[in-house]
């Protein structure tokens, strides 16, 4: 392996943090510093010995600011491949002397967008350094000042081909990910602009493996950004895996879906299998589990409310579960879940932030959308039999018209009382969905609600509905036979309610 001896360093970063430290550092190690504008002067105002690049390249600063490293004094000993005689020719010709180490951080694009944040020697210098890491090494971050001088002190102040091109590789992936957020920025108004470029980075957590043990995975998050998963707290369990993730979002964004009252909902392969609103948490987990407690064996439980002792209790008692998350336990609980549940992962996190837009993979490319959201809202739905809901039957029709929304396509969804009793799940047929949730519901929907995710193509979709007992029946309309539809519910005695949106989920 080749080691480069940093002889010479150009720095000139927007966040001054650490770099006094940095440069005695490489002062200690015999390195001539060169930089320009405030941190020329942050390092003059520490006493050490600096050369302003006014100085290299005989040029002012031009242009507010603009215009400053961009000059063949400064880019010519960042590119100059020390390898080809005409290289060096071209230096000892021009005067120029070449850098071994390039250290600049970009202008704070992400949190202040503007004309005058773009900037331009930033990423011009990174790339020439990184394109050049055969000989240069580029930090573009404060973050790497610890190992740079590490290494420099480790090894007599020269740094390995090994470093050099990780860190080449980083500072490529900081200027293609500032490039994305300007063009992002310019084409703000857009929901599905002519370009996207999605800059990611790969974080720390260790995925146990993908959909299945044979296959590698892991989690990576817009490039610059954090998410909600970054402030999870993992209280116990083993590390998460692919499915874990998967299943795990969904049911924190359903259960922050449904309101402000106690929600449970519980996750098998990412389709709810019990839903409830209660009182207190540990009623709303109780009457989520009841709905089909044998599938929320291994499930993911999700709580909008702190973790409670009673709740906890119930837990102990209940099927394992392989997640658990809500926004905090109170004292006790979680011993008391480690204690029966050893296996089982306790995570605690914040409420789900919103999304621009949904990726999905398609064979050379993705399809994009705007995210899965509710438009209409129950003051647009329409009545459309003889018979109305009452306020109660109004209460399950919107609760199950929202749980269906997150269920796979074809579903169907029964309510009674807030709690969801039946759930028929990616059935290839809307009849067979509802004959599914009426199997598990067992009589239990007597005089509760139906939702469809989307309209019935035939009256045999309101009578599987109407076979289980509801009072009301919840869908999109707009099939070719609604009129037929709507006077079988008549027949029926259901009352039915268009909500006028359709809500698959695939």
């Amino acid at each position: 392996m080749s080691r480069i001896k940093i002889e010479r360093a150009l720095l000139s970063v927007y966040d001054k943090t650490g770099v006094v430290d940095l440069a005695r550092a490489l002062v200690r190690h015999g390195v001539e510093l060169v930089s320009s504008g405030g941190t020329a002067r942050a390092l003059q105002e520490a006493g050490l010995p600096v050369t302003t690049v006014e100085q290299v390249t005989g040029a002012p600063e031009m242009l507010d600011h603009r215009v400053v490293t961009l000059h063949p004094k400064v880019h010519g000993g960042i590119l100059a491949d020390l390898g080809k005689p005409t290289h060096r020719e071209d230096l000892e010709r021009h005067g120029i002397a070449p850098f071994q180490l390039v250290v600049t951080s970009l202008y704070p694009f992400t949190e202040r967008p503007d004309i005058e944040t773009i900037d331009i020697g930033g990423p011009a210098m990174i790339r020439a350094a990184a394109k050049n890491h055969a000989w240069v090494t580029v930090i573009t971050s404060a973050e790497q000042y610890e190992g740079l001088v590490t290494e420099l002190d480790a090894n007599d102040g020269t740094i390995g081909d090994d470093t050099r091109r990780e860190l080449a590789i980083d500072a490529f992936a900081t200027t293609a990910a500032f490039d994305a957020a300007i063009l992002e920025w310019l084409q703000h108004d857009e929901l599905l602009p002519q370009h996207l470029v999605v800059a990611l980075d790969r974080t720390d957590e260790h995925l146990r493996y993908g959909e299945n043990p044979h296959q590698q995975a892991a989690r990576y998050r817009a490039a610059g950004t954090r998410s909600w998963w970054d402030d999870v707290v993992q209280h116990s369990g083993l590390a998460l895996s692919y499915l874990n993730y998967y299943d795990t979002d969904a049911a924190w964004r359903l259960v922050h879906d449904l309101g402000d009252q106690p929600t449970c909902a519980i996750i098998k392969h990412a389709n709810p299998c019990g839903v409830a609103v209660a009182g207190d948490p540990a009623t709303a987990y109780q009457r989520a589990l009841e709905c089909d407690e044998r599938s929320a064996f291994g499930g993911i439980v999700a709580l909008n409310r702190p973790l409670d002792e009673a709740t906890a209790a119930a837990m102990v008692a209940g099927p394992q579960a392989d997640v658990v998350i809500a926004p905090s336990y109170e004292p006790g609980t979680l011993d008391m879940l480690r204690a029966k549940r050893k296996n089982t992962r306790l995570l605690e996190a914040p409420a789900p932030g919103p999304q621009t837009r949904d990726y999905r993979q398609l064979a050379g490319g993705f399809l994009v959308q705007e995210p899965h959201h509710f438009a209409a809202t129950r003051d647009q739905w329409k009545v459309v039999t003889r018979v109305a809901p009452t306020e109660e039957q109004w209460r399950d029709a919107e609760l199950a018209w929202r749980i269906c929304g997150h269920v796979k396509s074809n579903s169907i969804v029964l309510v009674k009382g807030g709690q969801a009793v039946g759930i028929g799940a990616g059935q290839q047929n809307r009849v067979e969905a509802g004959e599914i949730a009426a199997k598990k519901a067992d009589g239990r929907a007597k005089g509760g609600a139906s939702a469809s995710d989307a309209f019935y193509p035939f009256p045999d979709g309101i009578e599987a509905a109407a076979s289980a007992g509801v009072a009301v029946i919840v869908q999109p309309g707009g099939a070719i036979r609604d009129e037929v539809n709507i006077a079988r519910a008549d027949e029926l005695g259901v009352a039915m309610v268009f909500t006028g949106e359709r809500h698959f989920l695939h």
